[in-house]
Order: C-alpha cells, then structure tokens, then sequence
C-alpha cells in the first residue's frame, strides 16, 4: 500500500470524527491541497477546483513545486485561470493515493492500511472535504467551482450541500448521475482489479501486487477516454517494426494502438492504489442528483443556487456523452441561474479537457472573464 503524494502539498486535518454519508466515519483524516496567486482583502476572488479520479492537487507550476502540473496549460498568470486575478484552490479527492486520506492510508485506530475496512465512499464526502479546506482558508463565498469529470459530479455536491456557498460554475465533461455504459465500464475496470489474484480482497502490497488487474483496468479506461475518430487519426492500422514485437507469442503486441496502450497502462499502474481506484469508481456509479430531487435528477439540479454556470461538453465524448452536460445546463437554469451549454468539437473525446487547451482555455478563460 503507497501513497504517492507530490511535493509542495498542503494538508488539511479534517473534523474528528469525519462523517460518511453511506454510515461509518474516519477518524484523523485530511485531504489535501495546493494554491495559486493572492486572496484578495474582499476574499471574494476564490476558484476551486475538483478533480477527476486520478489526479492529485498540483494542477500547476507554483512556489512550492515547479514541475508543470495536470493542468498546466489552463492554469497560471495569464492563462484561462489567471492566478493573477484569482486565488486557486485545487483538492486532491477523499478516498485518493495522492495525500487525502483513503483506503491506502493508515487507520489510526489500528496502525495498519484501512484497506477493505475503508468507509464506503461517496462523492458527497468528497464535497464536504472540499468545503473544510475553503471554510480553512478563511473563504465564505467561491466565485466559480469548476469540476471536471468526476470532478464535475464532486462540484455539484459542493454546490447543492451548501447553499450559496459560489457565485458561478464551470462543469467540464461532468454529469448528474452515471449512465448504465459508464458504470458497466468501470465495472469491467473494478472486476479486473479483483479478479487478479495478487489482488487478495485487497491484503496485496509491493511485493504481490494485482499489476495484471490495474494494466487491464487502466487499459479500458484509456479506451474509452479518447474517441474512435483519434485513435483512427493517431495510429490507424500502423504495426509495429519487427524489433518491437515478441515473435515468440502469436498474440503478442502487434499494432501501434496496443503498443501505446500497454506503455500508458504500465506508467499507471505501480502509481494508484488499486483499492483507492475501486473506492472512487463505485462512488461516480452511485452519485445520483435524483437523490436530491425527490427521484428526479432535473429537479436535484434545480435546487442548486448559483448565479451563473457553464456546461462544457465534447462531441466525441462516450463516458460522459453530451446530453449529460445539457442536462446540468438545463437543470441549473431551472433553478434560476444563468446557465449555458456549450458542445465542443474536440477530436479527442473525454480526455480533451486536458489536451486541448485552445478550445477549453478559450470556453473557461470567456466564461471568469465575465464575473
């Protein structure tokens, strides 16, 4: 069990005892975080930022780490967030390997890795871990929350749990609750994870580890994080020279696509907990808006109070396809604010929002330009 934490991240001890919204509660927890730029006198200039499943605080570049970060095209002086006119916060979720306190952290209770003894996870305890670092930095009132991917399920949490708690949203390839391809994907990703038997109900460490399991779960997930019109454009049907295939096994790598996948998936995997991917992936299969909307999803939205709100979404998008984000635009702007959807044209499918700074970084950049 590791934690893999970058270094300049700021922790926050969480209230003791923490409480789940599933039942059980954690017990000197904290989550962590990084900033950029300056919180005004007025400590209205506040952006937070969610993430997506995997990656830690360190969006950007800054003081304490100069190594780009996730994020590093969006985020800085004068880009789209311009951490000369905003302060950014950026949380690493709960239940993550990368400083929040999850199943591969130490149970105080009993000095060993919580594992499988982890409360059941939420993406609601995520929002309300999130809340204690800005009620921490001395901040009452966000300017903008922006969520991507899981992150953009986290931000409407944020923002339903609190009232008022920001004046404006940005919610990038999010949506209100899973749909049945989404979580029958990370259901295959979850049953490769467990099906490994170096997995041992969790018990493995270094030394026995479900690498196996994790390459073939990173593996789906990359698939579908990138649409089919890239994969064509990127790698067609392009074969590997003779010197990059294994001749010795007749159903060895063959094709540029399986060579790339299988790089990508073994750079992942020795770098997230495979029971910390378990935990955040059954929480996006159970955040469900309709929850708070009286059965329906439309009208949970539509208790969310913010004054003005962006939707982004991209075409070529099949884990979080379009109408997820018209939805939140529509269920938003039930609610009274000033909400719009904007459909994006990007090739690269649900991952654009972090390769295809021109369109994303024009769409956000427009959208706190107006605050």
């Amino acid at each position: 069990m590791t934690e893999f934490i970058p270094p300049g991240t700021r922790f926050l001890a969480l209230p003791s005892p923490f409480p789940m919204k599933r039942g059980g509660m954690l017990h000197g927890a904290r989550i962590a975080y990084e900033t950029w730029g300056t919180l005004d006198a007025k400590r209205d200039n506040a952006i937070l930022i969610l993430t997506g499943l995997s990656p830690d605080a360190h969006a950007a570049a800054n003081e304490a780490n100069p190594e780009p970060g996730w994020w590093e095209g969006m985020l800085g002086p004068g880009k789209a967030i311009d951490t000369d006119r905003w302060f950014v916060v950026c949380v690493n979720s709960l239940g993550s390997c990368k400083g929040s306190t999850g199943p591969a952290s130490i149970d105080p209770a009993t000095g060993e890795a919580y594992r499988l003894d982890f409360p059941e996870l939420s993406i609601e305890d995520g929002a309300d871990a999130a809340f204690a670092v800005v009620r921490a930095l001395g901040i009452e009132r966000v300017a903008c929350v922006i969520g991507n991917s899981m992150g953009g399920m986290s931000a409407l949490a944020f923002l339903l749990r609190r009232p008022g708690i920001a004046r404006s949203h940005v919610n990038i390839s999010g949506s209100a609750r899973a749909l049945p391809f989404s979580i029958a994907i990370r259901s295959l990703q979850r049953e490769a994870i467990r099906l490994d038997p170096s997995w041992d109900e969790g018990r493995y460490d270094d030394a026995s580890y479900p690498e196996a399991g994790m390459r073939m779960a990173r593996k789906l997930g990359v698939i579908t994080y990138r649409s089919a019109l890239e994969w064509d454009g990127r790698f067609g049907r392009v074969r590997l020279e003779s010197d990059r295939r294994d001749d010795e096994d007749p159903f060895g790598l063959e094709f540029e696509v399986e060579s790339y996948l299988e790089a990508h998936a073994r750079r992942f995997v020795r770098r997230f907990d495979p029971n910390c991917y378990l935990y955040l992936s059954r929480s996006m299969d159970w955040f469900d808006m309709a929850e708070h909307g009286g059965g329906d999803a439309m009208r949970g939205l539509a208790r969310i109070r913010v004054e003005k709100a962006l939707a982004i979404g991209v075409h070529t998008d099949i884990l979080f396809p379009l109408q997820q984000q018209e939805q939140i635009a529509d269920g938003l702007r039930a609610g009274g604010a000033d909400a719009r959807f904007l459909p994006l044209p990007s090739p690269q499918g649900h991952d654009a929002f972090l390769v295809d700074i021109e369109r994303f970084g024009a769409a956000v950049g427009g959208f706190l330009a107006e605050l």
